[in-house]
């Protein structure tokens, strides 16, 4: 079963969103030490539930890693605007994805032939042209494994004639072709002198017991 694409909005359900934070947050903690180890780098990185339930990930002393970020923002003139910078463009990024996202979701609707009420002709063409250029590969592709599979029958053939020649060479076996071969050799005749019986139909006694039977001529 294929996975929807997650909509990056509020979760209304309470529990799946509990269920949701759970995950997700497992999920953070684990790259954050991945990250830490992989790379040799200082990660911190400090997690509030939405009831206020701290947690927190730190590859050395957090005390030391939150010092250094102050120390680094604050020798930095232009540091909180930095970082509102990065964060509008983070931001402008997660629109342009989701518009994104949205445009591949309809494009992947009319495929199946749904919400085509709205399509103008220039679409509904766009759409079957698409859809022939993916049948064309499809089509391809069964083509290509067919002769793939045609292929390893012919091999997998090969190699039970050669199986098969081996035993009877063992065994003394002649094989089935060489005897049928040698049948049609032989000559054939539709009669055989030696296989005709002549037979003869008589009514009453035999003849010797008939001629017993006879009276005597005088």
């Amino acid at each position: 079963m294929v996975r929807g694409k997650t909509q990056m909005r509020r979760i209304e359900n309470p529990t799946s969103r509990q269920v949701t934070f759970f995950k997700r947050r497992n999920g953070l903690l684990k790259k954050a030490f991945e990250l830490s180890v992989l790379c040799d780098a200082e990660v911190a990185l400090i997690i509030f539930s939405p009831r206020g339930k701290l947690y927190n990930f730190s590859s050395g002393s957090m005390r030391s890693a939150i010092e250094r970020y102050r120390m680094h923002t604050k020798d930095s003139p232009n540091g909180s605007k930095t970082v509102e910078q990065n964060m509008q463009q983070l931001k402008n990024e997660a629109v342009a994805m989701m518009k994104k996202i949205e445009t591949i979701e309809v494009s992947k609707r009319k495929l199946l032939g749904e919400g085509l009420g709205s399509c103008s002709l220039e679409d509904l063409q766009q759409v079957e042209q698409q859809l022939e250029r993916s049948l064309s590969k499809v089509r391809a592709r069964k083509t290509e494994v067919f002769k793939q599979q045609i292929e390893h029958f012919k091999e997998k053939e090969k190699t039970l004639v050669a199986e098969n020649a081996k035993l009877n060479e063992k065994f003394g076996v002649q094989p089935l072709q060489t005897l049928n071969n040698e049948r049609q050799k032989l000559p054939y005749t539709d009669s055989d002198p030696s296989s005709d019986v002549e037979t003869e139909l008589f009514i009453g006694l035999p003849p010797e017991r008939r001629q017993k039977n006879l009276p005597s001529q005088k």
